[in-house]
């Protein structure tokens, strides 16, 4: 089932609900409609044009989040999709510290990595194998990545996460589809 971005009054991002959800909101008159995504969605009466984006009608206070979870989805947005020892294809994760030295399972020790490099390095330091990483770790910034590192995404959406710094996170995923 498709996915819809809602934004708030003020179009910051909230979020990304299914497409029957965003429908209801716009039925009941509780968002509006500001992309559609070129289907149409028929009733015995009606037919409606299939929401992209959504913005609400009124403002929502948000409480304040905190910090991106750190999920492998987002991780892997994070990283590109690409192995962040030898730049092949990641299909798997690794802790630059070892959890087994005392490594913690946090945005800056956590990579994507390939198959092969994870199995090679296993639990040890980067120092014992002479091998250093491409980008060093850090957690993802911006509202945008709450929204991309739910996996669910769509171009359309972009113009309206470019001023939460979805910019450099899309490029990054698209490299992965590519």
């Amino acid at each position: 089932m498709p996915h819809v971005l809602v934004l708030n009054a003020s179009y910051e991002p909230l979020g990304v609900v299914p497409l029957r959800r965003a429908l209801v909101l716009v039925l009941e008159n509780k968002a509006v409609c500001l992309e559609e995504s070129g289907a149409f969605l028929h009733s015995a009466t009606v037919t409606v044009p299939a929401p992209s984006v959504v913005r609400l009608k009124r403002f929502v206070r948000v409480p304040y989040r905190g910090p991106v979870p750190l999920t492998r989805r987002a991780l892997f947005a994070r990283d590109g999709g690409r192995c962040m020892y030898c730049g092949a294809v990641a299909t798997s994760v690794d802790h630059v510290i070892p959890r087994s030295r005392g490594g913690l399972h946090a945005w800056d020790n956590v990579v994507a990595s390939c198959r092969r490099c994870n199995h090679v390095k296993a639990d040890r330091h980067l120092v014992e194998l002479g091998w250093r990483l491409r980008h060093k770790p850090a957690p993802p910034t911006g509202l945008a990545w709450r929204i991309i590192g739910t996996g669910h995404r769509d171009p359309r959406w972009l113009p309206y996460l470019q001023p939460y710094g979805a910019e450099d996170a899309m490029a990054r995923i698209d490299g992965i589809s590519a």
